[in-house]
């Protein structure tokens, strides 16, 4: 949601980093040095939460699903009261630091969540259960785009206020985690206490069918999972490296898929007449999103994986086809803007039924209880390190494609 804050109202940020150099330097700010503090402050929660992915697999092993959780949402704290405390500061050295510390707690808590959320879904609906992972996310995207314009807070007066709102998600959770029970399949596998798995499945589950089901799955499990797995094995182990390939080249994908570049960029994409209206437009954006991974949700344990996916990828190539086509004739036809403007929602429509919501979860599914959170890792080095490439190579390259098609 930060980012997306950031993106769309970039106006009222960038005059933040105009006065405050003003101020220090008795002059307007150069126009390559507000560039680079854009760039950077945009680009640098993505390389903070790729940072933190390297934790994920420490936390979850060490203190548990739950508790990890309640553990990095202090970085979100943090992070969200420095983004608060740099506009009162008058320090934009502040605003990306709180975004840094921001990032660390996104590149770990978007591989706890599925970590968890598959760890006390019932079998039979871990999929559609791990989806409400991107239906929140989806959901913040939207209200970021919401909160950010000019009627509500994307002001000058406002704007810090609003990069603090993630303190009212971390408050919640401080607040309900303690009472959720611990993932019965952490505490029966990693830590082997057998008993406490069972009282924690029975407060989940309430049906002693379903608890006697699932701890004989889990005793499954656990006989033939290894303890202690590094690095170094997951990368090394034949058994492993069908799941690596296939994390590899759905979370590639994803990435690839244009999704993010719309996400964080329509705005200035449909801003080819009214920006007022673009920010409209980026409004429907998000609202196609959020509205098509609650979809997912439904479908993905009755159409399946596979079916999904390659559905999604299919549809993606095929939009992303049509947005370059449309793209290069614009100057000579005007009027194909507005068929750009369906492919775009159809583009995050077919994102978010199928590679959106399954490239986060998907390695919680292939992978055995002792190497998951090192694939949920992996898995989220993949993403957040495709969102900071994008971050720093779509601008010129948007340049670029102007010069191109426009000669």
């Amino acid at each position: 949601m930060i980012n997306i804050l950031l993106v769309f109202f970039n106006e009222v940020i960038e005059e933040f980093f105009n006065v405050t150099w003003r101020s220090r330097h008795n002059q307007s700010i150069p126009d390559h040095s507000l560039t680079f503090l854009w760039s950077l402050s945009v680009s640098i929660k993505d390389f903070g939460a790729l940072l933190g992915s390297l934790g994920v697999k420490g936390l979850a092993d060490t203190f548990g699903r739950r508790n990890a959780i309640l553990i990095v949402n202090a970085l979100s704290v943090v992070g969200a009261s420095l983004m608060f405390m740099s506009k009162v500061t008058a320090s934009f050295e502040v605003l990306i630091v709180g975004r840094l510390i921001f990032g660390l707690f996104c590149g770990l808590v978007m591989s706890l969540n599925p970590l968890y959320i598959q760890g006390v879904s019932p079998t039979n609906l871990r999929g559609a259960f791990a989806t409400l992972n991107q239906v929140s996310f989806a959901s913040g995207i939207l209200l970021g785009m919401v909160v950010g314009l000019e009627t509500v807070l994307g002001t000058e007066k406002y704007w810090s206020l609003m990069l603090s709102l993630s303190l009212i998600p971390a408050t919640l959770q401080y607040m309900s985690l303690p009472f959720c029970p611990e993932s019965p399949r952490y505490l029966f596998i990693n830590r082997g206490k057998e008993k406490e798995a069972e009282a924690a499945l029975r407060r989940l589950r309430g049906n002693p069918e379903m608890v006697t089901k699932e701890m004989e799955e889990m005793r499954e499990e656990a006989a033939h999972s290894e303890t202690g797995v590094t690095v170094r094995e997951f990368l090394r182990k034949r058994r492993y490296r069908q799941p690596i390939i296939l994390v590899l080249i759905i979370n590639l994908g994803s990435q690839l898929s244009g999704f993010n570049a719309i996400i964080n960029y329509s705005t200035k994409m449909f801003a080819q007449s009214n920006f007022d209206e673009a920010k409209y437009l980026t409004l429907g954006v998000g609202a196609v999103n959020v509205a098509f991974t609650i979809v997912a949700f439904f479908l993905v344990e009755r159409a399946g994986r596979r079916k999904l996916l390659l559905a999604g990828f299919l549809s993606l190539a095929l939009c992303n086809l049509l947005m370059t086509i449309t793209y290069s004739i614009m100057a000579i036809v005007p009027d194909i803007r507005n068929m750009q403007v369906l492919v775009i929602f159809f583009l995050i429509s077919a994102y978010e039924v199928g590679p959106g919501p399954i490239s986060w979860f998907i390695a919680a599914e292939l992978f055995d209880q002792s190497a998951r959170p090192i694939a949920m890792a992996f898995t989220s080095m993949l993403n957040w390190g495709g969102k900071f490439l994008l971050a720093l190579l779509f601008p010129p390259l948007l340049v670029c494609a102007s010069l191109v098609f426009s000669t």
